[in-house]
């Protein structure tokens, strides 16, 4: 058994899938591994399927009909990784943005300092971003600033995707009530667990854009960022959940 599981959201990943798998696998630290897939039409899961022969009961499937939003699948794999005793819930992605090797320094923030969240951050020591356009980078780096002055939260990298979570923190937050989908989750679940008084400390981690497959960025994702900022502000003046 692992005490960590790492959930991967996937969509038409069947170009990553497998090197991303063994990567996690072959690092020094046991992790397990849940796929989440929306039904990818490319092969993905069968891939997936292939895998856990080779790697029995450390890599899981779990299948969603169809795509709805990175938010719904990752409620769908912390709701998993709960009924299935993990202590250390991650988050990543399939594309290698994020690199495998920092999954250590995610999970020793956590199990070692005492954190109660670690955040892989592009932004906690300058911009360490390879491979955007400039125009992203301060579209990204702008999400946080804002961010920041609406909520109150000291996170410099709110919108980011590699995260280690303590179970106590995703037990604490009723995943039901979880609104957003798009990058505006990943603000929701940081903003929810920072009113709770949790402790959120940021790793520096280098950020790469993916290589191969499409990007799943969306002009109605980064709406739904900006707007749903506020939204999160204006409700928690009347309720702590």
């Amino acid at each position: 058994m692992s005490d960590a599981l790492v959930i991967i959201p996937t969509y038409n990943e069947i170009e990553n899938i497998e090197a991303i798998l063994k990567a996690v696998f072959s690092q020094d630290k046991s992790f397990h591994v849940l796929v989440v897939d929306d039904n990818s039409p490319d092969g993905t899961v069968d891939q997936v399927k292939s895998l856990q022969v080779e790697y029995p009961n450390q890599l899981f499937l779990l299948q969603r009909d169809k795509k709805i939003g990175l938010g719904a699948a990752y409620i769908s794999g912390f709701k998993w990784a709960l009924e299935n005793s993990y202590d250390f819930i991650f988050e990543m992605d399939a594309d290698f943005s994020h690199n495998p090797k920092d999954l250590i320094k995610l999970y020793d923030a956590c199990f070692i300092n005492g954190a109660d969240i670690a955040v892989g951050s592009r932004y906690v020591k300058g911009i360490t971003v390879v491979n955007w356009p400039l125009s992203r980078i301060l579209l990204s780096y702008g999400a946080s600033l804002y961010v920041r002055l609406i909520t109150g939260m000291k996170v410099k990298d709110s919108t980011a995707g590699f995260i280690c979570y303590k179970r106590k923190v995703l037990e604490s937050i009723n995943l039901n009530k979880v609104k957003f989908i798009g990058y505006a989750f990943q603000i929701e679940m940081k903003f929810k667990a920072y009113k709770k008084g949790f402790k959120i400390v940021e790793i520096p981690v280098i950020f790469k854009d993916r290589i191969k497959g499409k990007s799943k960025m969306s002009g109605s994702i980064i709406s739904e960022a900006i707007f749903g900022v506020i939204s999160l502000k204006l409700k928690s003046l009347f309720t702590k959940s």
